[in-house]
């Protein structure tokens, strides 16, 4: 158990509601950073490969470590759709699921919106069917398969769609059977299952304050986050963080496979840019900041590049209008070869994309690298830099400008 002190323990519990799915959303938007310079480096085949092994890495190991912060752990279906709604490959929302229970082995979802097939349908069909096929069917079972080997995801219904302004979008059924046969364990599965990221402990949820402490209650039609209790919302944003890392480490094992380590590594400091900056900005607008040095400080506590704490011991220090940055070269992250180890005093375009978030003037420079620490200051340029070019390709996505709703008070789903 960490003793460690969570940096999201600052904000409120009304700042924390809002956060939350700003973060799964996020996370969801990792791949519209790394697939695009997937495609460049391997074309659209070899892009489908990576993002179905990096989701089959990722899913059930941070599926099962929700399951076990929120106390919902079991292995039926409305445990699977529980999941889902903490899930970065399923944003509220963003991607919009709905559930029906038949029984414990039985159900289906549907998406009555969903922000991924609005990204790619004006890309032609071939990367709908990519999506939406190739890459849906083994991640959705990869996912299913956390809660109970044997459950199995299969479509009702789903794109490219006929008529074209279809809905819902797609549909899919559910079946948990101890005839099916779990498919093989996928390649590296144990190098993900084992990372510090998945062993990580965190600090237990307190149950004694206001709202939730758990989802050990009834399948919700939707979460509403304010409901949770601080201390709730707390670990599953620190949660939620992990999901960030140990996707992108699926994400460059998947890479490491198809290109020479320089060539690698490039690839994935090109995805930490992209999304570094975009998610940024997001929580600079939800946090509802200026572009000041404080602001700046606010915005690295809340980034998951930099959390959990425990994780990646990244120091934050915030004086007089002076902002710096402390990076350990022994935590998980550093061990993992998570987001901070990419970084280095000649490495620091991630850190430029996520200040220039806040304020296009700011930069990121090297204060120091010796004793085993990377010492990194921000300071304003005279005149705002561009905007680099992976946040740029990153804001293709519909999730860069999309906004939360408040839908009302969800309701409870029994078996039909």
């Amino acid at each position: 158990m960490s003793t460690t002190p969570s940096r999201y323990a600052r904000f409120s519990r009304q700042t924390l509601a809002a956060l939350v799915p700003e973060l799964l959303l996020c996370g969801h938007l990792i791949d519209r950073s790394g697939m695009a310079h997937s495609i460049a480096a391997f074309g659209r085949t070899g892009m489908t490969e990576v993002a179905i092994e990096e989701w089959q890495l990722a899913s059930p190991v941070y599926t099962r470590r929700m399951q076990r912060a929120l106390g919902f752990a079991g292995d039926d279906v409305p445990t699977i759709f529980k999941g889902l709604q903490l899930d970065i490959g399923a944003p509220p929302q963003f991607m919009d699921f709905r559930f029906r229970v038949d029984d414990r082995d039985h159900g289906e979802f549907w998406l009555d919106h969903c922000g991924a097939l609005a990204d790619v349908e004006p890309m032609g069909e071939d990367f709908v069917v990519s999506m939406c096929h190739d890459i849906e069917d083994p991640t959705f079972d990869a996912t299913a398969l956390a809660t109970n080997p044997h459950a199995q995801v299969r479509p009702i219904h789903r794109p490219p769609r006929h008529p074209a302004d279809r809905t819902p979008v797609c549909a899919w059924r559910v079946t948990i059977d101890p005839a099916h046969e779990p498919p093989p364990i996928p390649r590296d599965a144990g190098l993900v299952a084992d990372s510090a990221a998945a062993r990580m402990e965190l600090a237990p949820i307190v149950p004694a304050e206001d709202g939730l402490s758990d989802y050990a209650g009834p399948l919700l039609s939707d979460l509403r986050f304010a409901d949770f209790s601080h201390s709730a919302l707390v670990r599953i944003a620190e949660e939620v963080c992990l999901q960030h890392h140990l996707l992108t480490l699926g994400f460059v094992l998947a890479v490491r496979a198809r290109a020479d380590a320089p060539s690698a590594a490039a690839i994935a400091r090109k995805q930490f840019t992209g999304i570094a900056g975009l998610t940024a900005d997001r929580i600079r607008r939800c946090l509802r900041l200026g572009d000041d040095a404080e602001a700046l400080a606010t915005v690295l506590a809340a980034h998951p590049a930099l959390n959990p704490l425990p994780y990646t011991g990244i120091a934050i220090d915030y004086a007089n209008d002076a902002v710096r940055l402390r990076i350990p070269r022994k935590s998980g992250a550093e061990t993992d070869g998570a987001w901070p180890a990419m970084l280095a005093p000649d490495h620091l375009a991630p850190l430029d994309a996520l200040a220039r978030a806040v304020n296009p003037r700011w930069f990121a420079a090297a204060a120091d690298a010796e004793g085993g620490v990377l010492t990194v200051d921000f300071r304003l340029a005279d005149t705002p830099f561009r905007e680099c070019a992976e946040v740029a390709v990153t804001r293709f996505s519909t999730g860069a400008r999309f906004e939360f709703a408040d839908r009302g008070k969800p309701l409870p789903l029994t078996v039909v």
